[in-house]
């Protein structure tokens, strides 16, 4: 990197979807359906590959299988709850009221039960993403803890009432890391929102970036106050106490 930085460019790529399904035809045919509508698709066959797959890429949306071999879905969504809100919605053979009931109050967005129609699974993807875009263009966090004022909606940042000078990379890190305060970031998303796909093993962009940041908001490293480090998955904005 160098000191001085070229302009963000703010572009709306491709939604993300990772189907965690443990049966190969339903893999390779959401794949195939996912994919024709423009959707860049990640796959896995275990609850465990999924989270491990949502923590290291990140997603916009998880179709998850209840019925999986390792982790019974509800497992893996009460698990992807206690750090991600991507929108989920849960396949299942079971039609029963109350499976319905226990995956939409564990934190389920939707509910498809299988055999389903691929038409309308994507209107309810569609449905969730466009919800989901709603909500991060109108929500503009603003955060208060009587030192750092972040105000996203004015691009206003002060510490003890002094004002923060932030380029446009540090405050659009900033600004991701506040839309999810409390849950973890992971860098390939990071990298990926602030740099492009093309940049995702680029770690070191990160770690710069991050200590500028963390210079500017006087937060130590080793004591964080705003931003915590997750050694090896990635960045975490510490709600106010």
């Amino acid at each position: 990197m160098t000191s001085t930085e070229s302009p963000v460019t703010v572009s709306a790529p491709p939604a993300r979807v990772l189907v965690i399904d443990d049966e190969p035809q339903i893999r390779r045919f959401l794949d195939i359906s996912l994919r024709a509508q423009g959707y860049v698709v990640a796959l896995a066959e275990s609850g465990h590959a999924g989270l491990a797959a949502l923590a290291a890429h990140g997603a916009d949306l998880v179709v998850l299988d209840i019925g999986l071999p390792d982790l019974d879905g509800h497992e893996v969504l009460r698990e992807l709850r206690q750090w991600s809100q991507v929108p989920v919605i849960m396949l299942t053979v079971r039609s029963g009221e109350g499976e319905k009931v226990a995956a939409l109050d564990g934190g389920a967005n939707d509910y498809v039960t299988k055999p389903f129609g691929v038409q309308e699974l994507m209107a309810r993807i569609r449905s969730l993403l466009r919800t989901r875009a709603a909500a991060s263009d109108t929500a503009m966090p603003l955060f208060d803890d009587g030192h750092l004022h972040v105000d996203l909606g004015r691009r206003e940042v002060t510490l003890d009432g002094e004002a923060v000078a932030l380029s446009r990379k540090e405050f659009a890190l900033l600004a991701l890391l506040l839309q999810h305060p409390g849950r973890v970031v992971t860098q390939p998303q990071l990298l990926r929102e602030l740099w492009g796909p093309n940049h995702q093993d680029d770690t070191h962009y990160l770690r710069i970036l991050v200590g500028k940041l963390r210079q500017k908001l006087h937060d130590d490293a080793t004591a964080p106050r705003y931003i915590a480090t997750e050694p090896g998955v990635g960045l975490r904005f510490v709600p106010a106490r």
